[in-house]
């Protein structure tokens, strides 16, 4: 394999809605270009870049995959992204270090709610976009419908360049509106075609949608609206080059049509993407910032330039370690060569660099600025660290990943695998760094959290079949707080005679309670020597320690303070663990007389969806207990933000793909604590006795 120049290589990211067949097209993309010797099939599970087992079994993608092909002394490297959801940071990512955007749409339902965020990330990023409109041989495909739906949301500058040849079953190639030549593909399968004139049935809308083409490259380009005036059109070569600096000046996105299962439609899109699409080399300087400081630091993108790389993407295996894929963005990055990773400010030798084809490996000696490759088994580098010279050190930008969503309990299925557990996870976060996992010090759970429940179910799929570790799914436990509603008087006594030194301790204190969020303040108020000094930290450890097991359902106890009024020793009796007893009694006391009350965490909730579903969703959250805070409304997206308990969200993430098809998504995060209402306290209270009847029977 040739090391290729930055001008003569095209990186394209493929992103879009779940089931519009990105998967698929990159697929034909590859065996269109000969990079792989036969079509593959999402059914079958042989597509080239969804090769986990999860991916293969659920026939979707879960995790970016990369594959490259040359076509016309270019080198395409082609980044398949996942379109669900709960997945599109990966989207995100992959996005941050491509050149161009390719957002597939199906011909069938055009414009989704995934659509419009890869379509924001790409205007985030700056990045030239064209449209495919693929799966244009299902029943109900539109060529018409599907325009009409990109251009009502994103504008009239998403044109056509093409014009599908039939539609639903009778879709057979396309013409080329720039050539007004016809590409008819073999009904096989095959990727076979041949070049023709345009279908005399044709001619006419052809016509017609060449002239809205050049009307829109002209708008661009007072010379060549001079000349489209003066001639009445332009030459091709015209158009061509008026096409080019509109895609790259973000002011045209157009739209090709194709059938990835049906391999129709590949071979002009290869075409438009070597010809239409930037290169690295248009963007002439890579901007960062040097690690010690906010100072920006400029570096050109040549191949002769310092090295910088950013790694925006990890794979972790079981048996090879883990492999960090990464785009170059200036000098040339050599194999078995020290190189410094800057985030993390230490040496990192880099191996043998590899070109990946979804999971299979090329070995190369060398990737010049632009490229984008893999290396196994670094030391310590992850997800989003810059490889750069020591000398010459700079850190790239990376996005920033959103907090969990949602998270479960699990426990190990066998005994003891608590290690295998946290081991194993630890490598599935390098691979997905929307993941958490740690230990809640309030439950003594371990959680696990992620983007929705059906991500928690692919990490648990995970650890199953790629690194052998079974679990148990549970809900997490809500964490409940107790606290006082009035303040109360408490005396606790401790007296105990049993031969030789008996036991006793005696204290007087005040319970009151406090702002939320105040947790627990004591206060020591003794005054004559009534409790000598080396007792009172007994009285509030006691009180410390009693305040943990909670008095009603066993919940902390929480915003309330104690003071210490009053009390008595004996010379001979008394000792720091009889002061600690008569705290704990006294706190006991004022418990059972200060009205005590069950508290629960309220989220802070923000959905996101279609506004068809307005109206179901708004009616749920209510039930649920929430409230509402406001609705905002972006093109055909409506945003609910509410208040809602999180005993009450255990389960959202289903209902809300129930009720909006899987076209809406969420996001919570804990805003504050506020008390349960009295007609739901007794059930929390009787089931959190009976958990504890149970787990010490």
């Amino acid at each position: 394999m040739k090391t290729y120049t930055a001008s003569d290589i095209r990186n394209l990211v493929v992103v879009g809605h779940n089931d519009t067949g990105k998967t698929s097209l990159v697929s034909q993309l590859l065996f269109d270009a000969g990079a792989v010797n036969r079509l593959g099939n999402v059914t079958d599970g042989t597509t080239v870049t969804d090769f986990e087992p999860d991916e293969i079994e659920r026939k979707h993608s879960i995790a970016t995959a990369v594959g490259f092909a040359e076509w016309k002394d270019k080198k395409i490297n082609l980044i398949d992204t996942p379109g669900f959801g709960i997945f599109i940071m990966e989207a995100k990512s992959a996005m941050r270090i491509a050149d161009a955007a390719a957002i597939v749409v199906s011909g069938v339902t055009g414009v989704e709610v995934a659509t419009e965020k890869v379509w924001k990330f790409a205007e985030e990023f700056e990045q030239p976009r064209i449209v495919v409109a693929n799966k244009m041989d299902r029943e109900r495909a539109s060529a018409t419908r599907v325009i009409d739906s990109l251009q009502a949301r994103f504008g009239k500058n998403v044109v056509p360049v093409q014009l599908p040849i039939g539609e639903e079953k009778d879709f057979s190639g396309v013409v080329d509106l720039i050539s007004m030549k016809a590409h008819r593909y073999s009904t096989d399968g095959s990727g076979k075609l041949e070049t023709v004139d345009i279908p005399a049935d044709l001619k006419e809308t052809a016509a017609q949608w060449r002239e809205s083409l050049i009307e829109k490259i002209a708008e661009g380009d007072d010379t060549l609206m001079e000349r489209f005036f003066d001639q009445g059109g332009l030459s091709q070569e015209e158009m061509m080059e008026g096409l080019r600096r509109e895609i790259r000046a973000h002011e045209i996105f157009p739209i090709f049509f194709t059938s990835a299962t049906h391999d129709i439609g590949g071979h002009p899109l290869l075409d438009g993407i070597v010809t239409l699409l930037p290169s690295p080399a248009d963007a002439e300087t890579v901007e960062g910032k040097h690690p010690y400081g906010d100072e920006r630091i400029t570096l050109q993108r040549k191949a002769d330039a310092p090295v910088s790389a950013l790694i925006f993407k990890t794979i972790s295996d079981p048996f090879a370690g883990r492999v960090s894929i990464f785009r170059v963005f200036s000098g040339t990055l050599h194999s078995d060569t020290p190189y410094w990773n800057s985030t993390r400010d230490h040496e990192e030798r880099i191996g043998k660099l590899q070109l990946l084809l979804g999971k299979q490996q090329t070995p190369v000696g060398e990737l010049s600025t632009g490229d984008i490759g893999a290396v196994a088994k670094l030391k310590d580098s992850h997800t989003g660290d810059t490889i750069a010279q020591k000398d010459r050190s700079i850190v790239l930008r990376h996005i920033e990943y959103p907090e969990s969503v949602i998270s479960f309990a699990i426990e190990p299925r066998a005994k003891g695998d608590e290690e295998k557990i946290s081991t194993a996870l630890a490598r599935i976060m390098e691979e997905d760094p929307t993941i958490r996992f740690g230990r809640d010090e309030r439950t003594k759970e371990m959680l696990i959290s992620g983007q929705g429940q059906l991500h928690v179910e692919v990490i648990i799929a995970k650890l199953k079949k790629k690194y052998g570790v079974d679990v148990i799914l549970h809900p997490p436990k809500v964490p409940y707080r107790e606290t006082i509603t009035r303040a109360t008087d408490a005396h606790g006594r401790h007296k105990k005679q049993s031969g030789g030194h008996g036991q006793f301790a005696d204290c007087k204190i005040k319970m009151e309670p406090m702002e939320r969020g105040g947790d627990f303040q004591f206060v020591d108020e003794i005054f004559g020597g009534s409790i000598p000094r080396q007792y009172i930290p007994a009285v509030e450890k006691g009180i410390q320690e009693a305040r943990v097991h909670g008095f009603l359902a066993g919940y902390p106890v929480v915003d309330f303070r104690v003071r210490l009024l009053d009390g008595q020793f004996h010379a001979v009796d008394s000792s720091e663990l009889a002061f600690k007893i008569a705290g704990a009694m006294a706190f006991k006391e004022g418990m059972a007389s200060g009205r005590p009350t069950l508290l629960e965490p309220v989220m802070t909730v923000v959905v996101y969806a279609p506004s068809d579903y307005i109206g179901d969703l708004m009616g749920d959250l209510t039930s649920r207990r929430g409230r509402m805070e406001g609705i905002e409304t972006e093109g055909d997206i409506q945003t609910i933000r509410a208040r809602v308990p999180m005993a009450e969200m255990l389960t959202y993430g289903s209902t809300l793909r129930s009720i909006t098809q899987g076209r809406g998504s969420f996001h919570m995060e804990f805003n504050h604590y506020e008390e349960v209402p009295r007609n739901l306290q007794e059930k929390v209270i009787a089931e959190a006795k009976k958990a504890h009847e149970t787990e010490h029977a």
